[in-house]
């Protein structure tokens, strides 16, 4: 275990160091939740049931979630990226825990997804949004928007070891951002057929995204939904833990495995 803490650490202060070589990645990322904020918040607002601040409060939650669930398309990418270059190759004939790679990788996203949430609340305070419940349910709201994030980028970290090339896992990691638009992070459900409703109620990123509302206290858990989304705060550990016990042991699996 002090191996697998102690090789992480070195392999999370790479993932770090590599961020810091490629500004440009790491302020796109910073910049487009803040750019979707504005542009959905303006635009969408003004033509939904829920206008104005109404709808940027709404609004917020959903975005904090996609922006979390984008995990799936760095985790892939960076992971893919290693692997496509010959790094994933040379780390092996190292005499290092084969968890460390992976788990420095998501460890990393996990810091830059901290540091990157908070010029996104200080703009969504700017456009109308408020914490409206307690201290710690916004703290509560804030572990639990994290542990989704990490969720996603194991995931992402197994696609891109699996896929093993930086263009397929560009063009795979776009499909993600439909991820969101199945789900209610940017408008309510309760208006969707019967059917789309149910799928869109029982994608995680729903199920977050409630809890995130309900524990900020920006919009009520809504009548009649899916168990997911009913029990929002349950039906999120529910679903991470289920993705994290079948994508964490895979991608170290798959690590481990390399070409074979």
């Amino acid at each position: 275990m002090s191996t697998l803490a102690y090789d992480g650490t070195a392999m999370l202060g790479r993932q770090l160091r590599r961020l810091r070589n490629n500004p440009g990645l790491l302020i796109l990322t910073q910049t487009m939740p803040v750019s979707m904020l504005l542009f959905f918040g303006y635009v969408f607002g003004s033509a939904l049931a829920m206008p104005g601040e109404d709808y940027r409060a709404f609004l917020v939650p959903g975005l904090l979630v996609a922006t979390a669930a984008g995990g799936i398309m760095t985790g892939m990418f960076q992971a893919a990226q290693d692997t496509h270059r010959g790094v994933m190759d040379r780390f092996r004939t190292l005499p290092m825990s084969r968890a460390a790679v992976p788990l420095g990788q998501a460890g990393a996203d996990l810091v830059v997804t901290a540091a990157g949430t908070v010029p996104f609340l200080l703009v969504g305070l700017a456009v109308g949004w408020r914490v409206e419940g307690s201290a710690w349910e916004a703290l509560g709201a804030f572990g639990l928007l994290l542990l989704f994030r990490f969720t996603m980028t194991w995931i992402g970290i197994f696609l891109g070891l699996a896929t093993r090339n930086e263009e397929a896992a560009g063009q795979l990691g776009g499909a993600t951002f439909l991820l969101p638009l199945l789900s209610n992070a940017y408008i309510p459900t309760e208006g969707l057929p019967g059917w789309l409703r149910t799928v869109a109620e029982w994608n995680p990123i729903s199920a977050v995204t409630t809890a995130l509302r309900d524990l900020f206290g920006n919009a009520p858990v809504p009548e009649g939904a899916a168990w997911p989304v009913a029990h929002p705060i349950a039906g999120s550990l529910a679903w991470c833990a289920v993705l994290l016990v079948v994508f964490v042991p895979a991608a170290v699996r798959r690590y481990a495995r390399g070409e074979r």
